[in-house]
């Protein structure tokens, strides 16, 4: 039997939907689920108690949510989707009973249920499928030796940036389909069906697409350690001599990025920052740089070297300029940092973001650091002289740099 061709009693039905029998009842008496003949209910009808009980927690009445689906006007059938099969059940263990089966912290185990976008829950509330299947791995990472706060790390980490890609996707699925076909005069229940034949494609290829876009992105963090170790073997053996080339950190800001926002809306400026996202990560990715946040108005970049950060910063303020963006100002500076939370701290970020916001209009300003390892061509320092910053504990010395000639 299929798990949606499974069916259940009131009691099961209710203990894996995560509520008491007495819900299950009620809604069955509005008609919003309905049991087979055999009074049992179907997967499909579990998955309807869930969608309902976010509905009513988010303020909407029931009777009047079954007195349109009585009328012909609502539908939960979309629920029967392929898609929401993903909508997890309750298992029968609680969080404290699987940490104490697995030998995982049970506050460990219930960061799962916040990285996935829930509330925190109580180690006496009862675990959900989906999360069950995260445990094998922190259980493997522990065999291993991982610390605690590092795997704590890790989930909250994969937690906020999936939630990004999830809200993202809902985003372009109400921009694009669901909007045009309210518009177009459809039904609920219409859209429902149309959706429907979109529905099984557009979950196998996301998963695929998104599947494949997260490898990427292993391949080239995974190259990163690959490189560092090979580096630091070379160096032990006294084959390869450590090149005295501190990483660099480096801000882009807009110019009047805010007055535009104020002027002309969000629109305009959520256009602008694509527009600027496509200029900047091409030309960074050119030099061997990575983008490590995006900040609205602006862009926070590490680099490996300072060279060819100051020569990627160059190409992206006059590519702003080209490309009749607003006008762009850079600052850089380098020095170590500590890299934690898929980001980087330490004094050095906070000094390139410090002169960032001292730079005007159109230029890129560096540290002496940076001029110190600069060992390309093409470009000139003029020095600006030491520059006491907000927030910074002693005047650095900066420098404007330009194309040669």
């Amino acid at each position: 039997m299929s798990p949606e061709a499974e069916t259940f009693s009131r009691e099961a039905a209710a203990e894996r939907a995560g509520v008491d029998v007495a819900y299950v009842d009620q809604l069955v008496d509005l008609g919003i689920i309905a049991p087979g003949e055999d009074g049992r209910l179907s997967a499909g009808a579990i998955q309807r108690v869930g969608v309902v009980l976010g509905l009513e927690r988010s303020g909407m009445s029931m009777p009047l949510v079954a007195e349109a689906i009585g009328r012909g006007n609502l539908s939960l059938d979309f629920v029967d989707q392929p898609s929401y099969r993903r909508f997890a059940s309750v298992g029968t263990e609680t969080f404290r009973e699987v940490g104490t089966r697995t030998g995982v912290p049970v506050e460990l185990l219930m960061v799962i249920r916040e990285a996935m976008g829930f509330a925190q829950p109580s180690p006496e509330d009862r675990i959900r499928d989906d999360e069950l299947r995260v445990v094998p791995l922190i259980q493997l990472q522990m065999a291993e030796g991982f610390r605690t706060a590092v795997i704590d790390r890790w989930l909250r980490v994969y937690g906020d940036s999936l939630r990004r890609i999830a809200e993202t996707e809902a985003d372009w699925f109400r921009s694009e389909i669901l909007e045009p076909m309210f518009a177009a005069g459809n039904s609920l229940i219409e859209i429902g069906q149309r959706t429907g034949l979109l529905d099984e494609d557009l979950a196998r290829f996301g998963d695929e697409a998104l599947l494949a876009l997260f490898h990427g992105q292993q391949a080239n963090a995974w190259m990163k350690n690959i490189f560092e170790g090979f580096e630091a073997a070379l160096t032990n053996t006294g084959v390869r001599v450590r090149l005295d080339r501190p990483p660099a950190i480096c801000f882009l800001d807009l110019t009047g990025y805010t007055r535009l926002t104020d002027e002309r809306g969000d629109a305009a400026a959520a256009e602008l920052a694509g527009q600027l996202a496509r200029l900047v990560q091409r030309t960074s990715v050119q030099h061997g740089g990575r983008a490590v946040k995006w900040l609205g108005d602006g862009v926070m970049f590490y680099f490996r070297e300072p060279t060819p950060s100051v020569l990627a910063a160059l190409e992206m303020v006059e590519g702003a300029s080209s490309a009749g963006l607003l006008p762009a100002h850079v600052g850089i500076h380098a020095g170590p940092v500590l890299f934690q939370e898929g980001d980087y701290f330490r004094r050095t970020v906070n000094a390139a973001s410090r002169i960032a916001d001292y730079a005007r209009q159109g230029e890129v300003l560096v540290t002496q650091e940076v001029v110190d390892a600069f060992d390309g061509d093409g470009v000139q320092f003029t020095e600006i002289g030491p520059v006491e910053l907000k927030g910074m504990s002693e005047a650095l010395r900066l420098h404007v740099a330009r194309r040669a000639g």
